[in-house]
């Protein structure tokens, strides 16, 4: 099983496409045209040229549950990296978007709303927020500018107070915020992050990543915080996750859209099959829906199976967006009681390896 989300070092190491780019970007550093033809004709293709002050770096993306942090990092992106809903704690584990510019490749890494630990998948969960910040270039520190800061809040103020990394706040959700409570919003934020870290204040953008309100101004104070260095992704490249893990964070996402309760975080997804088929160029996909209990299985399905007849038709909408061609999907529902109370289930539903 491989893990969808790489980190700089992995990047650096385990990308056969991104060690090609290095290649070329060294040969346009020398300036050498005879080294610029050697490249294109072994690669097969014209070597891209860079500035010699190219930026490119990881930005660690946190905050509590529900501040939009998946919808912000799809707004920068361009392209929908992460699965979105109205519910908490959707986002389960590092998600990694490449915005590739001709000045700079910014990796955003999407993380988990910061949470208190109850089930083996939240600890999971918590450990990919931290194994994150751990490896980031900066921090963008997302918050509901809507609310005052909440205790957890407070709790991702505490996980990055002790890191060596530029902190950029992101007020975001800005479009819902009642004008007379905006200003004594900012400066609580503002102490936060200076009771934090020594008195210094964190710069701030309001946001609103759903109407895509001050989006580049934030990307302007991303780029001034990032290190120079050389692309680690191919430029058409937008997320290092397999068609198959997004597929079935896709099936995912429309399962806790039309679910309710508990019901929702007890789901997990896995591709059982997919399959190009010879005629039509359709992929076949057949997933398997796990939840925890029986009574949650009568729920998923619902009367005569409608429940999971919506799910399908919803997500296989997405999908054939995605993957630009038609799908026939097929989904099946299992019980695998308590998977959130176990750590070897939990990394084998989140495609994560130890």
């Amino acid at each position: 099983m491989t893990k969808t989300t790489t980190s700089k070092n992995s990047a650096r190491t385990n990308n056969d496409d991104n060690n090609k780019h290095v290649i070329t970007q060294y040969i346009d550093h020398k300036n050498d045209n005879n080294n610029q033809d050697i490249v294109a004709a072994f690669f097969g293709e014209s070597a891209r040229e860079l500035t010699t002050d190219h930026k490119a770096g990881y930005i660690a993306v946190v905050g509590k549950p529900n501040v939009g942090k998946s919808t912000l990092v799809n707004a920068l992106i361009g392209h929908k990296v992460a699965i979105v809903s109205p519910k908490p704690q959707t986002t389960r584990r590092r998600i990694l978007g490449i915005l590739t510019r001709p000045e700079a490749q910014i990796l955003f890494v999407d993380t988990p709303g910061v949470h208190e630990v109850r089930h083996s998948l939240n600890k999971v969960m918590m450990r990919e927020v931290d194994e994150a910040l751990a490896d980031c270039d900066a921090v963008l520190f997302v918050v509901d500018i809507s609310h005052s800061p909440t205790e957890d809040d407070h709790n991702v103020a505490k996980r990055i107070a002790g890191l060596d990394r530029p902190v950029i706040f992101a007020l975001n959700k800005a479009d819902t915020v009642d004008p007379r409570f905006l200003l004594q919003n900012v400066v609580a934020y503002e102490a936060l992050i200076k009771t934090r870290t020594a008195n210094t204040t964190a710069p701030y953008m309001l946001t609103s990543a759903t109407r895509g309100d001050n989006l580049e101004k934030l990307l302007a104070m991303v780029l001034v915080v990032l290190p120079e260095g050389p692309e680690y992704y191919p430029p058409d490249q937008y997320t290092d996750q397999t068609e198959r893990v997004m597929v079935a964070e896709l099936i995912r996402e429309q399962a806790i859209r039309n679910l309710s309760q508990e019901v929702p975080h007890a789901l997990a997804v896995m591709i059982d099959e997919f399959a190009e088929r010879k005629r039509g160029g359709a992929a076949y996909i057949a997933a398997t829906i796990f939840i925890e209990r029986d009574s949650q299985k009568g729920i998923l399905i619902g009367d005569g199976g409608k429940m999971l007849k919506r799910i399908g038709a919803a997500a296989r909408k997405n999908i054939e967006a995605e993957l630009g061609r038609s799908v026939f999907l097929e989904l099946w529902v299992k019980v695998r009681e308590q998977w959130r109370s176990n750590t070897r289930a939990v990394n084998e539903f989140l495609d994560i390896q130890e």
